[in-house]
């Protein structure tokens, strides 16, 4: 054979693989693998699941491979919540209710920390938020081992997620002396004790549990309250319906006062 013949030969097949795999490509190329949407959900409950859509189902309503509630149920139910409080009688729906997008705000919980220490993580998705929000908290306990009310479950903010950085809290206290007062005193006699006078408005700034648990022991957890004689902890002398070593922080800022007082509280002041 020539060596004109065999190189025609070679031409010939080079061709026809160039051909060839240019169709597989295109073959290849063409081929769409159907998309399933996939779903986080709660740990299956004993009765209900929630899915990070915002469903809830019971086990023979989720489907085995996309972990998704099936069917057009209602979303973001709120069954047995508490929309004033924000707590609720059932896990599940607390995790459903939690999830609505008009009551809690994605930007807002992206930015929140998980636990109080500056090196804390923050929320990676509303969904995550939710589940470890609505599982019991030290908020909706009392002792450790009471729940206030039977609505056990609550998605509202930690008390301590003002929104506002810690840091920048401590920066509204500078040329403030944070003062401790005896049981029973107000701010007014806790700062003339030490010949200054109490700053109103800076009470509002001490009125956060991060900035409480600095200076308090609050061994009694953060609860909030409504009194004037609040931010403060309660004496561990005060009867057991108070929450002894509680710190508490009012929900009522309008009732925040220098004068206020309570025979079983020791007040934090702001002096200058």
């Amino acid at each position: 054979m020539s060596i004109h013949h065999r190189l025609s030969l070679s031409l010939t097949f080079f061709h026809f693989l160039l051909l060839f795999s240019s169709r597989i490509s295109a073959i290849r190329n063409n081929i769409g693998l159907e998309i399933t949407s996939t779903c986080r959900s709660t740990v299956q409950g004993r009765y209900f699941l929630t899915d990070d859509k915002g469903y809830v189902c019971n086990a023979l309503s989720i489907d085995p491979l996309s972990h998704c509630c099936l069917g057009n149920g209602e979303k973001f139910p709120c069954h047995g919540c508490n929309l004033v409080s924000q707590c609720c009688n059932s896990y599940e729906y607390c995790v459903s209710c939690c999830q609505g997008p008009s009551r809690t705000k994605r930007e807002q919980i992206l930015k929140i920390k998980i636990a109080k220490p500056a090196s804390a993580g923050t929320y990676a998705s509303v969904f995550d938020f939710c589940v470890g929000r609505c599982r019991h908290n030290s908020e909706s306990v009392v002792h450790e081992n009471a729940y206030h009310s039977d609505y056990h479950h609550c998605f509202s903010l930690p008390s301590y997620s003002s929104g506002v950085n810690s840091t920048q809290l401590e920066f509204r206290l500078n040329g403030i002396n944070v003062v401790v007062g005896r049981q029973g005193e107000s701010c007014d006699s806790v700062c003339k004790s030490n010949g200054q006078s109490c700053v109103p408005n800076k009470i509002a700034v001490l009125n956060q549990c991060d900035i409480m648990q600095k200076y308090l022991s609050c061994k009694g957890g953060c609860l909030a309250s409504v009194g004037s004689d609040q931010p403060a902890e309660v004496a561990y002398s005060a009867p057991k319906e108070l929450n002894p070593g509680a710190c508490l922080y009012s929900s009522t800022q309008s009732m925040l006062s220098c004068d206020g007082s309570h025979q079983h509280t020791r007040r934090l002041c702001p002096c200058a």
